[in-house]
């Protein structure tokens, strides 16, 4: 039995070693989304996971994982961020139409009530994807992979409309 748990945890422990030893930098996306603009950005979506994942180790199930839940992960921080400065601009807009009595619903509900809906729908549709691969090992990378391009999507979406806000 404690042969068995020893090699459990050797097992278990081997993604996490191969995780630890891939190199992830979001350089590629960033260099690509310094040169291009409006929504042809998205040719740069995945272009750091994909430096990744060619990495040694990279392509395997867990390191194909790994690689795209770092770059997903760098974009869900940038679409917190551009909410979270366009909810600013949004509330200060609906704060100046009170004022003046507008009638016009307010956009901050508006874009919170959206961003809502966008986060159902961005889970239940990579949930969607992942039932597309039977319940093998790919499901993984493939729910990592539509989770990022989707969260990117959104991102340069409300990163748009945030500096259409600033410009004005």
């Amino acid at each position: 039995m404690r042969a068995f748990l020893v090699i459990a945890g050797l097992v278990l422990a081997a993604p996490a070693a191969a995780q630890e030893e891939l190199p992830f930098s979001p350089a590629e996306t960033e260099a690509c989304l310094a040169s291009a603009t409006g929504l042809v950005r998205e040719v740069c979506v995945g272009l750091s996971a994909a430096a990744c994942i060619n990495a040694p180790g990279g392509y395997t199930t867990v390191g194909m994982g790994y690689c795209l839940t770092q770059e997903g992960d760098y974009w869900d921080d940038r679409v917190n961020a551009a909410y979270q400065s366009l909810m600013t601009l949004e509330e200060a807009a609906d704060a100046e139409m009170a004022e003046l009595g507008s009638a016009a619903p307010p956009m901050a509900i508006a874009l919170r009530d959206m961003q809502r809906a966008w986060i159902d729908f961005r889970d239940t549709s990579c949930q969607y994807e992942v039932t597309q691969w039977g319940g093998g090992t790919g499901s993984g990378p493939a729910f990592a992979d539509c989770r990022m391009r989707m969260t990117a999507r959104q991102t340069l979406i409300l990163e748009d409309r945030l500096a259409q806000k600033q410009a004005q």
